[in-house]
């Protein structure tokens, strides 16, 4: 029987490669690190070369960001990734203290299933590629349909590049006929061991509930504070650097900015003359109808639009050809204040607090309306205030005096390079880290027996009277000689 129902066909595609993968991951669990090293660089190498054709073919797949960016953002995820997670033991023994009789040996999971969005495709899929074979793994991606072209080129290039270093090309793969219901069977299968969820709300959540072990991030939509010891025209200027960086696609750029309000005056200023364009009220009105679908979910006409074409969409007529990023002033946070609101796009929402107290709160309850765990970014020169905040805003990433968007995803900064950013607990994340290959392995422990149980019966306090004492009643008894008896045990090993 010959099928031709899509959605069966998806989900045939799915077990073949999956089974392909399982085999492909058993040969690569018996390389050494240095065999798999050189796989890895293969890929990084690969994606460097082709970084604007991708980069190219993205584009105009989605119509989202700007080439130039991405292909900054291939080279990231290439050669950057790569550089951090080079000298990584991650395949055989990593650890060992003889001292204590523990050995640490690194376990692949096995066959990752890897989401891949639509804002920044191609990057995503050769960090991930790289960072689930680094950790000793296949990957079968799961692609988002608007960007199916750019995505299965970029496999394609990973996949002879893997070939070309001595694996198999099945470490790397695709699904081509991309349906709810393929990526629902892809998570749900019995032979994929972990997800690596990069998407959506709505996907993330679908990973989480599939029974499969996964790792997924929440949005962003990080507040950046711009306090009152910033270098102002510095500061504005690396918010607006972030901002209109691939026209905003990026989870971790800034998207609502606040300053005490007796610095408003001068923070407007400075970004005007820098490029923003603050909208009136009528403006604000109109284009907060337009960012905002009905069910309060972001309207994907603006993800990755330059503002002139958000400002045609929205009928803005009197925005000025050039203008960097659009800026709203905003009072309050949820239903009903859409700037509150994650927006991968070149717009701001600006709001203004009392005192950095009172700016805090605000952080807090923006972050726990929207982006809970995910990045909080400051500008500042006074260290008690990063303090402050640090031990405060619910954020995984708290970057300093940087463009949040390429500091939280560890390209001005020394987080670690990854496109995949955890929220923690707070955000319902499985860690709260940027995701590398340490979180695609499993660490299994070789310890050896030190003790005898005799010897921690022995160490039993006296209970004979219902009560057990802390300590033995250590009157007439020679303290000095005990404590030079265990430092002569410790020294002993």
């Amino acid at each position: 029987m010959q099928l031709i129902d899509k959605d069966l066909l998806s989900m045939q595609e799915v077990r073949e490669l999956v089974e392909a993968a399982k085999e492909a991951q058993r040969e690569l669990a018996g390389m050494s690190q240095e065999q798999v090293d050189h796989i890895v660089r293969a890929i990084a190498d690969a994606g460097v070369r082709n970084a604007r054709r991708l980069a190219q073919m993205a584009n105009e797949d989605t119509g989202f960001g700007i080439v130039d960016d991405k292909v900054i953002k291939n080279i990231f995820a290439s050669r950057g990734v790569y550089e951090y997670i080079k000298d990584m033991k991650t395949i055989g023994e990593v650890g060992r203290d003889d001292a204590k009789g523990v050995r640490t040996i690194a376990v692949p999971v096995g066959v990752i299933a890897g989401l891949i969005p639509s804002t920044n495709p191609t990057s995503t899929a050769l960090y991930k590629a790289e960072i689930a074979i680094k950790a000793g793994n296949a990957i079968v991606f799961s692609p988002h349909p608007a960007a199916l072209r750019s995505i299965l080129e970029t496999v394609k290039v990973i996949r002879q590049a893997v070939a070309e270093a001595g694996g198999s090309e099945n470490l790397v793969s695709c699904i081509t006929i991309p349906t709810m219901e393929a990526t629902d069977n892809l998570m749900r299968h019995r032979d994929v061991a972990m997800i690596l969820a990069t998407g959506g709300s709505a996907m993330v959540r679908a990973a989480y509930s599939s029974g499969t072990p996964a790792i997924g991030v929440g949005p962003g939509n990080g507040p950046a504070y711009l306090e009152k010891t910033c270098d102002l025209p510095l500061a504005v200027k690396r918010i607006l650097d972030s901002k209109t960086f691939d026209n905003g696609t990026v989870c971790a750029s800034e998207q609502s900015i606040i300053c005490d309000e007796d610095m408003a005056g001068d923070v407007q200023a400075e970004m005007e003359r820098q490029g923003a364009y603050f909208l009136d009220d009528a403006e604000r009105e109109r284009l907060g109808r337009f960012i905002l679908r009905a069910n309060g979910t972001m309207n994907p006409e603006i993800v990755g639009r330059s503002v002139d074409t958000i400002a045609k969409l929205a009928g803005l007529d009197r925005v000025p050809a050039g203008a960097r990023v659009l800026v709203a002033r905003e009072t309050g946070v949820g239903r009903g204040h859409p700037y509150s609101n994650e927006k991968l796009g070149p717009i701001l929402g600006f709001y203004t607090g009392a005192d950095y107290r009172d700016v805090c709160g605000k952080v807090c309850e923006i972050l726990h309306y929207e982006g809970a765990g995910h990045t909080f970014s400051m500008h500042t020169n006074d260290e008690k205030m990063v303090d402050y905040f640090a031990r405060r805003v619910p954020a995984s990433r708290v970057l300093v005096n940087t463009p949040s968007a390429l500091g939280g995803i560890g390209g001005t900064t020394a987080l670690q390079p990854a496109l995949t950013l955890g929220c923690g607990a707070v955000g319902g994340s499985a860690t709260s880290e940027n995701v590398g290959p340490m979180h695609l392995l499993n660490l299994r422990y070789v310890a050896h027996g030190r003790r005898e149980l005799a010897d921690i019966r022995a160490e039993v306090p006296d209970c004979s009277d219902g009560i057990c004492r802390a300590g033995a009643d250590l009157s007439g008894v020679d303290v000095d000689e005990i404590v030079r008896r265990i430092i002569g045990r410790l020294q002993a090993g």
